[in-house]
């Protein structure tokens, strides 16, 4: 099996940062530009999408900062894989920057990325930017 590599992505976001917290961090904002639906019991997400569904262990969420998961299937398979997604407020130019940090096999990378950039083009659209 070939191991998954970290990469991130950084994006620059026009929107308050309360606003973005709540897409990020609750079920309802999820659904609005990540996945169809998404259920959450004992800290352990349910996404759907296209009929289909992927669960994913919650590892942190940070009020403020965004949040942390693992996929239930790379809990054995890739111990070390995770995706995150976060943001930060640039001190000077008050901009909030929106990172994603995902692992990929690097023969997926570029498939993993194009997916990621299609949800944030879903999230700019939901957030009018």
């Amino acid at each position: 099996m070939t191991k998954k590599e970290k990469f991130e992505l950084e994006y620059v976001l026009k929107t308050s940062p309360k606003v973005l917290d709540k897409l990020l961090t609750t079920p309802d904002g999820l659904s609005e530009w990540f996945a169809e639906d998404v259920i959450v019991k004992d800290e352990v997400y349910t996404f759907h999408w296209d009929g289909s569904e992927e669960k994913a262990r919650l590892i942190s969420k940070r009020q403020g900062e965004g949040m942390k998961w693992q996929w239930l299937h790379d809990e054995d398979e890739a111990p070390e894989a995770f995706f995150e997604m976060r943001y930060t407020i640039d001190p000077i130019t008050k901009a909030v920057i929106f990172t994603i940090t995902d692992f990929a096999e690097n023969y997926e990378k570029d498939q993993v990325v194009r997916l990621w950039e299609s949800h944030v083009i879903d999230l700019r659209r939901v957030l009018g930017a």
